[in-house]
């Protein structure tokens, strides 16, 4: 395992950072920004996680976060992919089972709740801005439609993950309605 006994370097001071494979880029290069989004993902979902949720979401999440870093270790790699159908899959089971346990749908829900709650929906907001990053990526270099759907899925996820927060915390959900 490497230590890392220096945490600044200074070689980042002139606008440029350097890639797992050594190459330096620019700060502002699409690959770093997305990069960036992923980093904040992660940290959002950590709080989430700082609320001490139900033992089956904590352990959900915290396999989300390494999942999260093993495709920012792709992004930093520019190599093949990592995530894969079935974490696809995985997140589409885990969204069939947390939302069998609550009320249908009637109106749109507004953000908020509990603390829990309102973490995961702005969680979900963050992981919608990084995957907008990672499809502007995509237009110009290569990203694996798998990391694509990927985000895709866990932005439905942590949607039914706050719903499930609230739902376990007995609050009742705040909906928009255009007559109030």
């Amino acid at each position: 395992m490497t230590r890392l006994t220096r945490i600044y370097t200074r070689r980042g001071d002139s606008g440029r950072t350097g890639l797992a494979d050594g190459r330096r880029i620019d700060k502002r290069d699409r690959r770093i920004e997305a990069l960036g989004q992923l980093d904040e993902l992660n940290a959002a979902i950590g709080l989430v996680l700082a609320f001490d949720p139900p033992e089956e979401t904590g352990k959900l999440l915290r396999e989300i976060q390494r999942r999260l870093f093993e495709l920012g270790g792709e992004l930093a790699l520019a190599q093949s992919a990592v995530l894969t159908d079935a974490d696809i899959e995985a997140l589409e089971a885990a969204i069939d089972r947390l939302n069998a346990g609550l009320p249908p749908l009637q109106e749109f829900i507004l953000p908020g709740g509990p603390p829990a709650a309102a973490q995961a929906h702005f969680a979900r907001t963050v992981c919608r801005r990084a995957e907008r990053s990672l499809w502007r990526l995509a237009e110009r270099e290569r990203v694996t439609p798998a990391s694509l759907a990927y985000l895709n899925r866990l932005s439905d996820l942590l949607f039914v993950v706050a719903r499930s927060l609230a739902h376990e915390a007995g609050r009742e959900e705040i909906t928009w309605n255009r007559e109030t």
